[in-house]
């Protein structure tokens, strides 16, 4: 029998539309499919590690119907996969290429150790639908406004789908694999895993799913209500796209077809998957953007960096400010957060209470099953005014006229805040079995008064950016 080729499988948990697994297939022979929980992945915050999980078991369950195997094993990437190529007699390794400074060290180790040993080591393509280095501004450099990049790439040709392969050649004998169970991902989890998991999609095809119904009966009207968190108007597919469970590509496709049938909100649809590039594309040519302000000077901006009771009470959901604590209760009980809240919670906090928002972010690091490491970092970038083609520092969202433009009718506030109902129903009183303990949170407490006055709060803010030293 030939000898063998690995699929290293990460963040591309399908076997539809997979440029790696298609790679290794085509090389010939047997094709051994290897997750390994490494010294990046073990960095990852509670929600997110947990939900990587869950996909590496439903990927793992996807190849056992094929036949086939997914091998995991525990440990620094090169160590491991250097293991395995000995243990197999390997002759390649083919992987998702990722971007992310963290991944692209490791990785970088990785294919260089392989090629000096003669081996084939390729990354591919799959996670964005263009490299980031693909797209130059006619003088030759990156994008750093949104509307060119997407005048840019609107027009590109975006490669076709791939079917899932029927088969996947076995290897005479299947290297030892871990349990993942063993790993207890879900540990720093605690008692949320339980709340959260009903609310998931989690798997290949359940993303194909959740796809096909956001195109059959959504994106007609998703430009008109996507902002309104109570309405059931988005797609969903950021937790499946975070984990490589569905391709950027088969968005593009399945949305490229609703516009040319008339559907009034595909495009703009296409416009938000290319805001997702967008950011892949500035973290690539501007990795600081994940640590430090993306624009010069914000670095010594006066945001509080340390804890203070307002950031407690931001993170606990319970500023008194309605549209922040339902956001923030959301992402408690459901791993996500809508959009339009997401752009409302990180007002509050880095203008209003004038915390750094690099403390956002970290908090939405450990909380959110969809958690993306370009996006979150541009879109708190965005907000604060410190990032590229951000809104301005002055424009402060108020959050209650958000709350009475975007859920006029209370459903979203009800659906998550139990203390202004008499009646809760069970996702408001999730929360509280969701929330660490050593909150000391009960659902009898009357709902807290604001922790600060939206005029003073948001002119404090203005002061701030007026006196600024750039």
């Amino acid at each position: 029998m030939q000898a063998p080729v690995i699929w290293w499988v990460r963040k591309d948990l399908r076997l539809a539309d997979n440029g790696a697994l298609a790679a290794a297939l085509a090389s010939g022979g047997p094709v051994i499919p290897v997750f390994v929980l490494d010294e990046v992945f073990e960095g990852y915050g509670a929600a997110p590690l947990w939900r990587f999980g869950l996909g590496v078991a439903a990927l793992a369950r996807a190849l056992e119907a094929r036949g086939a195997r997914l091998i995991c094993r525990r440990g620094q990437a090169l160590e491991v996969i250097e293991a395995l190529v000995a243990e197999t007699g390997a002759r390649g390794v083919h992987w998702s290429r990722a971007y992310d400074p963290a991944q692209v060290a490791r990785d970088t180790q990785v294919k260089a150790a392989l090629k000096a040993r003669g081996l084939v080591a390729e990354s591919h393509s799959g996670h964005l639908l263009f490299e980031p280095w693909s797209t130059e501004t006619k003088t030759g450099g990156f994008y750093r406004v949104y509307t060119p990049f997407w005048r840019a790439v609107a027009g590109r040709e975006v490669a076709g789908l791939q079917a899932a392969p029927a088969v996947i050649p076995a290897p005479a004998h299947w290297p030892a694999s871990e349990a993942p169970e063993d790993w207890r991902l879900d540990r720093a989890m605690d008692r949320g895993a339980a709340v959260v998991a009903p609310h998931l999609a989690v798997g290949e095809a359940a993303a194909s799913a959740r796809l096909a119904r956001f195109l059959a009966e959504r994106i007609g009207a998703y430009k008109a209500r996507r902002d309104f968190p109570g309405e059931a108007a988005t797609s969903g597919l950021s937790e499946n796209l975070a984990w490589g469970e569905i391709s950027p590509a088969a968005c593009w496709h399945g949305a490229r077809r609703a516009m040319e049938e008339g559907q009034a909100g595909a495009e703009h649809f296409l416009k938000e998957l290319v805001w997702r590039e967008f950011a892949y594309h500035l973290m690539w040519h501007t990795p600081h953007m994940l640590e430090r302000s993306w624009r010069e000077g914000w670095d010594g901006f006066p945001w509080d960096t340390g804890e203070s009771e307002a950031l407690t009470a931001w993170r606990q959901g319970r500023t008194g400010l309605r549209f922040v604590d339902a956001a923030m209760r959301e992402m408690y009980v459901t791993g996500v957060m809508h959009n339009r809240a997401r752009m409302i919670v990180a007002s509050v906090l880095t203008k209003h209470l004038m915390v750094h928002w690099r403390q956002g972010q970290r908090w939405f690091e450990d909380c959110l099953v969809d958690w993306d490491p370009a996006s979150n970092a541009m879109g708190w970038q965005w907000v604060a005014g410190s990032g590229p083609d951000a809104a301005p520092y002055f424009r402060v969202f108020n959050p209650d006229g958000q709350l009475e433009k975007f859920d006029k009718s209370g459903a979203y506030r009800r659906r998550f805040l139990a203390e202004i109902s008499t009646n809760p129903i069970s996702t408001a009183l999730s929360y509280f079995e969701a929330v660490p303990r050593a909150w000391g949170l009960d659902a009898a407490a009357p709902y807290p008064a604001p922790v600060v006055d939206l005029a003073e709060g948001r002119a404090r803010a203005l002061a701030a950016y007026a006196a600024r030293d750039f």
